[in-house]
Formats: C-alpha cells, sequence, structure tokens
C-alpha cells in the first residue's frame, strides 16, 4: 500500500448457498457434520448462491458504488450487522455487512 492510502475496506468474503429446506440443512451440518449454529439468519427472499462481504463499513461502501450508478439498497441492521446489497448482471446477491451495535431491523436513514 502507498503512503497516504486507504486501506481496502472489505475483509473478507462469505458465500451463502440458500436451502430449500432449513430443518434439513440443519440436520445435515450441525446433527450429520457436527457443525455448532452460533447465530441464526433469516433469509429474506433470496434465492441462489449470495455472497457476503465482511467489511469494515459497508455504509461508506454502499454510498460509493451508488455514486457509480450501481443500485445499492437501503442499508438495514441484521445478524448484528449493517447490510446493504447489490445484483449482479447474472441476478446474484452481493452483500456487503459490517458490525454495529445499533439495533436490529435499523433501516439508514437517507
Amino acid at each position: 500500500m502507498s503512503p497516504g492510502q486507504n486501506p481496502p475496506n472489505v475483509e473478507q468474503a462469505v458465500p451463502f448457498f440458500m436451502v430449500r429446506s432449513m430443518d434439513a440443512s440443519l440436520r445435515f451440518y450441525v446433527d450429520g457434520l457436527g457443525f455448532t449454529m452460533t447465530r441464526q439468519w433469516v433469509p429474506r427472499g433470496h434465492t441462489g448462491v449470495s455472497i457476503w462481504f465482511q467489511c469494515k463499513d459497508a455504509i461508506a461502501i454502499c454510498r460509493e458504488v451508488r455514486s457509480r450508478g450501481v443500485d445499492a439498497k437501503r442499508p438495514f441492521v441484521g445478524n448484528g450487522m449493517w447490510d446493504t446489497s447489490v445484483v449482479d448482471t447474472d441476478g446474484y446477491s452481493i452483500h456487503f455487512e459490517s458490525p454495529t451495535d445499533v439495533p436490529e431491523e435499523t433501516e439508514l436513514e437517507e
């Protein structure tokens, strides 16, 4: 990184595979493979494959991509994270999230 350059905002990418049956999936991953569920997440109508990018500041990313003409969804808080999303040219959901203490289901005032 050059002097004076900002550090990268995106820190990690997390793919999500949307499932047909949460009960069946939990039986497979928790009961069958022995994984532990640490957080419960309820999808908002997503299907297919989605990728969640863990960021330092999802709201800043929302503002940046909007300034480039990309239709980013209004940020809201879910599962302790600010979440904003875009849909790519193939219809895949791309989410950007960052940790927050703001109450669940809060939407960013725009």
